[in-house]
């Protein structure tokens, strides 16, 4: 199957000017034609929070956990770009056919770039975050500088996923409807909206298995509970993600080799 090697890297970065456009076609016509705009990135998010804030604090109240909604939201909007940029990937190779029949160019960048889009959306969203921070009286502490590391992590792990699934996808269509399914169940399997301490002591090896875990937990840590997150858990998963991507890469690699005649 080979290695991710020199030339990989070189090529992929020979094709940035594309992988760009893509990535701001994406960002440009994902709120096309509606009367916001790109401003959606933003109102998106402040709208989610105020339905959580609503719904936690008058109708399921959660009263061991304060200000829930934020505990909530924090893990929320990573579990959206990961689920999302999943699921669009699993599609993506198949849902630009024309592109790829058409012109020569390193077709991972397809996957590559639904998972950069998703990855700025989220990274701009976190900009209210920010915002209901300071206003719910939480605040930011030195911890957040710990972030990019945090965003790094979720990206790698999101993009090793993507690409092997995008490639999977291509000679197994019903992949990208498993996923739906599997995203579901996986968003349970992952404390977003339980801490986890709630969790069974005899089940909670089980979670950790779990690679997303160590990422929401970091995101909770920094930016609800305020502290470092744990940079061994943290390490050993960022590691996971570059393993992954490598081997996602190699996979797809190896498979899109008949993409055009599958298509």
């Amino acid at each position: 199957m080979g290695y991710f090697t020199f030339k990989d890297f070189k090529e992929l970065y020979q094709y940035r000017e594309m992988l760009k456009n893509l990535v701001r076609k994406d960002l440009r016509t994902r709120y096309k034609g509606s009367f916001f705009g790109f401003l959606w990135t933003f109102i998106n998010p402040l709208l989610q929070l105020l339905v959580y804030t609503v719904i936690f604090t008058t109708v399921m109240r959660f009263n061991n956990i304060e200000n829930y909604s934020m505990f909530l939201f924090v893990a929320l909007l990573p579990w959206i770009f990961f689920s999302g940029a999943l699921t669009s990937s699993a599609g993506s190779i198949i849902g630009n056919k024309e592109l790829i029949k058409k012109i020569f160019f390193p077709r991972e960048i397809i996957p590559i770039s639904v998972v950069t889009s998703g990855f700025v959306n989220m990274v701009l969203s976190y900009v209210i975050v920010f915002i209901a921070l300071f206003v719910t009286g939480i605040g930011i502490t030195p911890a957040v500088l710990c972030l990019p590391l945090v965003f790094l992590a979720a990206y790698m792990m999101t993009l090793g996923f993507s690409l092997l699934f995008s490639a999977l996808n291509v000679y197994f269509r019903d992949l990208e409807h498993i996923l739906g399914i599997v995203t579901m169940a996986w968003f349970y399997f992952t404390p977003i909206i339980y801490a986890v301490d709630m969790i069974p002591a005899r089940f909670l090896g089980l979670f950790f298995m779990n690679p997303l875990t160590p990422i929401i937990l970091a995101f909770r840590d920094i930016l609800y509970y305020g502290v470092l997150p744990d940079f061994a858990i943290l390490g050993i998963n960022l590691a996971t993600g570059v393993l992954l991507t490598i081997f996602g890469h190699q996979i797809f690699r190896k498979l899109q080799k008949n993409f055009a005649e599958e298509i």
